[in-house]
């Protein structure tokens, strides 16, 4: 069949994705150069600032360089600050939570911890009292000998 006995509107479906494709290049085309063109004038800005700036950041650096290492000591030490009052608030919320029965996370491991810490207390309370009947045992032996 050839291009003669076909339909002209089948002939525009058909060159259509081609026609829109090259519309889609073309528009992204333009949107890219322009962007490239923006980011070109970016730069030149940034460089020609950067000219202008550079004897004033020289002249001003003894002061700038300190003033900037104490600006950012402060700005760690707010941050670090600001850190450890979270953490408390959270210790202090999980506390509560605890103490008030809702069962936080990690109350399991810290009941096991505290029956583990008692049965040790009660351990070496046991340990301590025997070692103490052995001493007395042995200083009341120590002074019979000795006395007889």
């Amino acid at each position: 069949m050839s291009d003669h006995s076909k339909p002209t509107t089948q002939k525009l479906h058909e060159s259509a994705p081609a026609s829109r494709q090259a519309l889609r290049f073309l528009a992204a085309a333009a949107i890219g150069a322009g962007l490239l063109f923006l980011s070109g004038l970016t730069l030149t800005g940034t460089v020609m600032s950067l000219v202008i700036a550079t004897p004033v950041l020289v002249l001003f650096s003894p002061v700038l360089i300190p003033a900037g290492i104490l600006t950012l000591l402060a700005a760690a030490g707010f941050l670090f600050s600001g850190g450890c009052c979270v953490a408390a608030l959270m210790a202090l919320s999980w506390m509560y939570n605890y103490l008030a029965g809702k069962h936080p996370m990690g109350a399991d491991q810290v009941d096991y911890a505290r029956m583990r810490i008692g049965d040790k207390a009660r351990d070496m309370r046991e340990r301590a009292r025997e070692y103490g009947q052995y001493v007395q045992h042995k200083a009341h032996e120590a002074t019979q000998t000795h006395g007889s």
